[in-house]
């Protein structure tokens, strides 16, 4: 259902209307994320954030179901706004958007790794789940989305395996994504 803001813009010349900034914040939408068109029968023009790795969702289950298998952990694949993809427990975080804490540690486009001299990062403030390990997605230079391992119930950190295959994992896919 569409929610009618009150705020009314005009097009430029060049065919270009401005989304206010308190909705490109509220929707998360930043300079050069990629937004499709849509339009109706009734005459709207609506926007949708676009995520390419949305495409894949059933492939990047897959991949988690394998991981989580491999591993024993909890694994997931997100976009840059929601998790798209969860195995291995803590499937409540499936669809949530993701902590303005992962947020960041994706756009340092390098991979993270829990110490315990850091507080725990949150993977979604929408559900309960820490940050193990965080191997961002890049693409022809473009962050897509991010390969992560949820810290388990018991608590005890990730090792090498994980955090290559995170790597590993993340490296495929940003690969996969520029055929």
């Amino acid at each position: 259902m569409m929610k009618a803001t009150g705020i009314v813009r005009r097009i430029d010349d060049l065919g270009r209307v401005v989304i206010p900034k308190e909705i490109r914040r509220t929707m998360r939408i930043r300079e050069g994320d990629p937004l499709e068109i849509y339009t109706s029968r009734e005459g709207e023009v609506i926007f949708k954030k676009y995520s390419m790795l949305g495409g894949v969702e059933d492939f990047a289950f897959q991949l988690c179901e394998t991981m989580s298998r491999c591993t024993g952990r909890v694994c997931a694949i997100a976009d840059r706004d929601i998790v798209l993809s969860v195995s291995g427990g803590r499937r409540e975080l499936k669809g949530k958007h993701i902590s303005a804490d992962l947020e960041r540690i994706m756009e340092n486009r390098r991979i993270y790794r829990r110490t315990e001299h850091e507080p725990p990062v949150g993977v979604s403030a929408e559900a309960e789940g820490e940050l193990d390990i965080a191997a961002p997605i890049l693409s022809e230079g473009d962050l897509l989305g991010v390969v992560l391992f949820i810290v388990p119930e018991s608590g005890e950190p990730a090792g090498e395996t994980e955090y290559k295959l995170a790597q590993t994992i993340a490296a495929f896919l940003g690969k996969h994504m520029e055929t």
